[in-house]
């Protein structure tokens, strides 16, 4: 009966719209913060060792916070309206249901965050030597990013992208009312940006996880394509920028700036800050 009612909400007055969105860019700038002071001199490149499970995990959704909370605004913001809307019309409407609409949002990727590690490290343990960048590593890692730069095209990526991009339809499609509600909506919307993003976070571990300058270009590349009006021209744009940028890494590695490569002595330097 609830989805039934629901409808367009009304406009959030500017004071709460603005104070939301003002709210998740300071959050973001804290967790950047953060994260660039937790990251500081560990970039040893592709392959670089995320560290132990409890320091990747906290390190993770620091970053998913810094990254995604500018990108979600326009989400977050939707679900206020409904919210407020159905406070205008005399219904029950839970208060906190916004921040667990968030906290939601981050299980999702903080799920995606241990599914990225255990992959990484059973990859480790089984190919190592195989895939040392001496080896077959960089062409690894540019493959990877040319997967990522595939992804883009599929129609899972644009089903994916659609709902990341159209909030209202999410919110009436999704609806569950209460807290409990609030935090299955979270991680639904969460899942829906983990299948919009997991390539571009996979290109992330083969350009080196720990480098502040290569999680702040893909943070632009999600911002891009989930914010910008033109929704298939910034995809499209996106899959050229990654397939040139993987053909990169995998035959001309010296020539992509701000790339660290394995065994170089920034790298060394970097393993010797992680106590590796």
């Amino acid at each position: 009966m609830e989805q039934a009612a629901l409808r367009r909400p009304p406009p959030l007055p500017e004071l709460i719209r603005l104070g939301l969105i003002s709210l998740l860019v300071i959050l973001a700038a804290l967790a950047w913060t953060v994260t660039s002071d937790q990251m500081s001199g560990m970039d040893s490149g592709p392959g670089t060792d995320p560290g132990a499970l409890g320091f990747f995990i906290g390190v993770w959704v620091v970053m998913m916070a810094a990254m995604m909370f500018p990108s979600i605004a326009p989400m977050v913001v939707m679900y206020a309206r409904m919210q407020e809307g159905k406070r205008e019309r005399g219904d029950a409407a839970q208060a906190g249901a916004t921040s667990v609409f968030v906290a939601g949002y981050l299980v999702s990727w903080t799920l995606a965050g241990l599914a990225g590690y255990g992959l990484f490290e059973l990859g480790r343990s089984a190919f190592d030597d195989t895939f040392s960048w001496d080896g077959a590593g960089q062409y690894l890692a540019g493959g990877v990013i040319v997967a990522a730069a595939i992804y883009q095209l599929t129609p899972l990526k644009d089903a994916c992208l659609r709902k990341c991009r159209h909030p209202l339809m999410f919110i009436l499609q999704s609806w569950r009312p209460g807290r409990l509600g609030a935090l299955r909506m979270g991680v639904e919307h969460g899942g829906w940006c983990v299948g919009c993003c997991w390539a571009l976070m996979a290109a992330l571990y083969a350009l080196g996880v720990m480098s502040i300058g290569w999680m702040a270009f893909i943070d632009a590349l999600i911002a891009i394509e989930k914010l910008l009006p033109w929704r298939l021209l910034a995809n499209r744009g996106i899959a050229v920028v990654l397939l040139a940028l993987g053909l990169a890494v995998a035959f001309a590695p010296d020539s992509v700036p701000g790339l660290t490569q394995p065994n170089t002595a920034e790298a060394h330097q970097a393993m010797k800050a992680m106590g590796k």
